[in-house]
């Protein structure tokens, strides 16, 4: 079994997820965990290429299905090729967003069929999903209102209306409320001093200091 320790954070834009994942590289790194850190959809030359395909603002039309399998084409790649050799290294992974948020954004957010979405995930990942997931969550209205400040131009899904957001934030805490051992919910709306000591204690039980395991 691997040694390693797989992380994900998640949330509406504007959560914070990008600032606290390099908290907590900081946090681990601290502790004498060596970290990879990295974001979905991207992570590998492949899957950056492929994020930029869906978060371009482009003129032709990215049907919801075929949102979905590019997303998980490009978790496919950086699965095989970035987040598995890390983990069997004995690194730990953080990672901005994973397959919850395909449920989230392209299930509850899109219409897409959650039968769809678990079977992607059983064959592109049925061995492995996060020991540990912090949902950081604020109302909508303070998320877009972060986003939209530090975005000059909004990528497609930034580009969404509010009532979208509102349907991704309600799947993303069913899935908290059903699974709350690995999905802890974390109110992502207080300070970062704030946000970055509860998600530090989050982990306290996955990942002591190396060496004291």
């Amino acid at each position: 079994m691997s040694s390693g320790l797989f992380v994900t954070l998640e949330g509406i834009e504007g959560a914070g997820k990008s600032t606290i994942a390099r908290a907590l590289q900081a946090e681990l790194e601290g502790r004498g965990w060596p970290v990879l850190l990295t974001r979905e959809p991207g992570g590998t030359p492949v899957a950056e290429a492929l994020r930029t395909v869906l978060l371009e603002r482009a003129e032709e039309r990215i049907s919801p299905v075929a949102e979905t399998l590019l997303m998980f084409a490009a978790r496919a790649v950086h699965l095989e090729n970035a987040i598995r050799p890390a983990l069997a290294a004995g690194r730990c992974v953080i990672c901005d967003r994973f397959t919850d948020a395909s449920f989230a954004y392209q299930g509850a957010g899109r219409g897409v069929s959650a039968t769809l979405i678990d079977e992607l995930a059983r064959e592109v990942h049925a061995d492995l999903w996060p020991q540990r997931t912090l949902l950081l969550d604020l109302p909508v209205a303070s998320g877009l209102t972060r986003a939209r400040a530090r975005a000059s131009t909004p990528d497609r899904f930034e580009a969404e209306q509010t009532d979208f957001f509102e349907r991704v934030r309600t799947a993303y805490l069913e899935r908290a409320a059903r699974d709350p051992e690995r999905i802890r919910v974390i109110d992502a709306s207080r300070d970062v001093e704030a946000v970055t000591a509860d998600a530090v204690a989050a982990l306290r039980d996955l990942a002591p200091k190396r060496g004291a395991r």
